[in-house]
């Protein structure tokens, strides 16, 4: 299993940099669905230890349909970008790449803690990591980054568009009732449409998907013990 990225470029880069960088690099953002059979779904999230000095990425690895857990992996790097908001996946990009590195599996699709093209250069985490690694991406935020929506109905699965200056950039999902809605979007190979579909079809009776959930547990919490691992692994998830 191999999962180099397929496109480079540096890391040591200032914030004015990283704009640039991201303005260069959007147009290789492909939102049209390109992506075949899908058995291998990993989450994505990130946190940030000791005063935020270290970046802990964790990637969960859940086979679909079963959305049982399959493997996880972590990874801790002294944190070297600046929390800017827009330029984040140069914050926690480079963690991520490391842990994504550790796995057994290649995943056929990502679901990442974060925006997609719900950003405002249209170039969020999903977008990045999608584009470096040539998988399929879709960003599954909790929070709006960039973008307007009228009321999203109480109905679980009911969405609404996420606008930017007259173009749609998302869509806002009623995932669970009586929960705050997240920003789906786009973020590389696959189209809005399907982004929603998916996490849906990820999602059992939590808030988040069970990718990102698992992914959330990970790296903000106590590492799994094995032994917890091994009774989730193969004989489904506790709900």
């Amino acid at each position: 299993m191999s999962l180099e990225p397929v496109f480079e470029h540096r890391w040591d880069l200032t914030p004015k940099e990283a704009i640039a960088l991201q303005q260069a690099i959007r147009s290789q953002v492909v939102i049209a669905d390109g992506y075949g059979a899908v058995r291998w779904v990993a989450g994505i999230d990130v946190g940030f230890e000791a005063r935020n000095t270290i970046t802990r990425a964790a990637v969960a690895v859940l086979e679909y349909p079963s959305l049982e857990l399959h493997e996880y992996a972590i990874a801790r790097q002294p944190t070297r970008f600046p929390y800017v908001p827009g330029l984040l996946s140069f914050r926690e990009v480079p963690a991520v790449l490391e842990a994504l590195s550790k796995l057994e599996r290649r995943p056929d699709l990502l679901l990442c803690d974060g925006q997609g093209i719900a950003h405002p250069r249209r170039f969020g985490i999903a977008s990045h990591l999608g584009v470096l690694l040539d998988i399929p991406a879709i960003g599954v935020a909790k929070t709006r980054l960039v973008g307007t929506h009228e009321e999203v109905p109480e109905r679980r699965g009911r969405s609404v568009p996420l606008m930017d200056k007259e173009e749609t950039i998302g869509a806002v999902l009623r995932s669970r009732i009586g929960v705050k809605p997240l920003f789906i979007s786009p973020g590389y190979r696959v189209s809005l449409e399907h982004a929603v579909d998916w996490v849906m079809a990820c999602t059992t009776r939590y808030r988040l998907p069970e990718t990102t959930r698992w992914a959330h547990r990970l790296a903000s919490g106590p590492e799994l013990k094995e032994n917890e691992f091994l009774q989730r692994r193969g004989c489904g998830l506790k709900r």
